[in-house]
């Protein structure tokens, strides 16, 4: 009998056995079942023991590498036998690294090689961009940055090791730069390749690759609200991407024919990833109220609500902001200023003088002049408080406060000569302080650049039968006595970039009054 036919022991067929009656086959029947037993029994138990000793008895291991034997030599063709070999080193190689009694420690180590990068980033913010360093936001914006792009590197590393170079990296000196500047951003995302490099495989391309192509995003146009520049800075990016690939392959395998042809299109997957980075730029924005060029664009709209109320009831200076707007950005191309933020700031730069309108020349359209019935204190006072005006309703319609900055400084501390020397005439104790801006000082270039515009831009409206000559000595006045007030001891402009904004002043002023140089007969 076989195994089979046990298991079936209780289905076996008696009806071939013939009976004297019915009778006898249904005692038959019953006394048979009941009193033959199997004398073989199926032990599910031993049989799985069984079973497992057997499997227990298979080798895992196919051949062995004695201690001290070259496995591969440099060059040589990796062939079925020497990859088993080389992923077998692999797996007993990490399997030892990742052994419990090593995972806290290197835990340990990760944590410390993280927080020491992100450590030097915060040394790095206080010593060199102090305004971000005080500010919660913009750090936690810093950080999320560098979080996310770790997070989602090491997710696709996790689940598709090799598109790992579809993850836009250089996405990160683009974001920072449109908040903040160059240089951040590529310290930034050096940085965040440093940590990457102790997770990624073949660190050493990954980094290589990585570090080159943000070396060039930082020098490809940073105006990014032009859409034709993304694209180019997308297509230089990728071009750097695929050429420094090919060029590490062939030096690596001395022929271009074993170059990975798939790492090409990866790259091109890149590039068009990091075209998202301008919705992720106008994301942030409205996360942490930072502003980019891009919202900068929106602000120079001259049928903007503010412009357009600027211009109705206060007609005389706004078309004085647009002059100073044009003046201040032809300066900030020249001398390598943020030219957007430059435009917006003078455009908004004496919105202020819209609750007092008519208390400012370029707003008389008659003769009478109300500050004759004031005292020269009366008026300074009515004169500084278009600058509280104007930071009140520039946050009152929620204007970025990079651009309330430039309402801020456009005077800085100077004085309100006129008056203060009117006063004199009737008071000879009379305070100086009481006929001076309250500030602060322009703290950065731009607004360095927009004080020059404004106070140029205003005083030449008082000149009278204007030359090549008045005006040169006129712009060297005005900027001169600023110097000597030390108006921009506290912004980052230097003296050369200070003469070449005179010289840019100088020759917009003879344009728009339409001057040449006399030549002798």
């Amino acid at each position: 009998m076989n195994y089979y036919d046990l298991n079936q022991i209780n289905n076996f067929d008696f009806d071939s056995i013939s009976y004297n009656s019915p009778q006898d086959s249904i005692t038959f029947n019953s006394i048979i079942k009941s009193n033959i037993k199997p004398d073989l029994v199926y032990d599910q138990i031993s049989t799985d023991r069984n079973i497992n000793n057997f499997l227990n008895q298979i080798s895992n291991f196919k051949g062995s590498i004695n201690r001290g034997v070259r496995i591969i030599s440099r060059g040589e063709i990796i062939d079925l036998d020497k990859l088993s070999i080389l992923e077998s080193l692999k797996f007993k190689f990490e399997s030892q690294i990742w052994s419990k009694s090593n995972f806290n420690l290197m835990t340990i180590g990760y944590a410390v090689i993280v927080g020491g990068t992100l450590f030097f980033l915060l040394l790095f913010l206080r010593k060199n961009r102090l305004n971000i360093y005080l500010d919660n936001t913009k750090i936690t914006f810093v950080f999320l940055i560098i979080l996310l792009f770790i997070l989602i590197t090491i997710s696709v590393y996790k689940f598709q090791p090799n598109y790992i170079y579809v993850v836009p990296l250089c996405s990160i000196p683009l974001l920072i730069r449109a908040f903040f500047d160059s240089r951040l951003g590529l310290f930034v995302h050096v940085l965040t390749l440093l940590i990457l490099g102790f997770v990624v495989p073949n660190s050493f391309q990954f980094l290589f690759l990585h570090t080159i192509a943000g070396i060039i995003t930082i020098l490809t146009p940073s105006d990014l609200y032009q859409r034709a520049n993304l694209f180019l800075s997308v297509f230089i990016i990728t071009s750097i991407y695929i050429i420094s690939y090919f060029s590490i392959s062939i030096i690596a395998n001395g022929d271009i024919n074993d170059v990975n042809l798939n790492i090409p299109l990866l790259f091109i997957f890149n590039g068009l990833a990091t075209l998202f980075v301008h919705p992720l730029i106008y994301i942030f924005e409205k996360i942490f109220g930072l502003v980019s060029d891009v919202s900068l664009l929106e602000l120079t709209n001259t049928n903007s609500f503010l412009l357009k109320e600027l211009s109705e009831k206060a007609p005389g200076t706004f078309y004085h902001s647009l002059a100073v707007s044009n003046l201040a950005e032809s300066v900030a191309i020249q001398i390598s200023a943020n030219v957007m933020l430059v435009r917006v700031g003078a455009l908004y730069h004496d919105i202020g003088k819209m609750s007092n309108p008519n208390y400012f020349i370029e707003n008389q359209s008659s003769s009478f002049n109300p500050h004759d019935d004031l005292d020269a204190l009366e008026s300074s006072t009515i004169i500084k408080n278009h600058i509280l005006n104007g930071v009140e309703t520039a946050k009152a319609n929620r204007l970025p406060d990079r651009v309330i900055d430039f309402i801020r400084t456009h005077h800085g501390t100077s004085m309100i000569r006129f008056f203060y020397e009117k006063a004199i005439k009737s008071n000879s104790n009379a305070n100086e302080l009481d006929f001076r801006y309250s500030g602060p000082k322009p703290f950065s270039k731009e607004t360095a650049i927009v004080m020059m515009a404004d106070s140029v831009e205003a005083a030449s409206k008082s000149l009278k039968d204007p030359s090549v000559k008045l005006i040169e000595n006129f712009v060297d006045k005005i900027i001169d006595s600023q110097i000597e007030d030390n108006q921009f001891i506290n912004s980052d402009i230097t003296l050369k970039e200070i003469q070449t904004a005179k010289k840019i002043l100088k020759e917009k002023l003879n344009n728009i009054y339409h001057l040449r140089v006399e030549y002798p007969d």
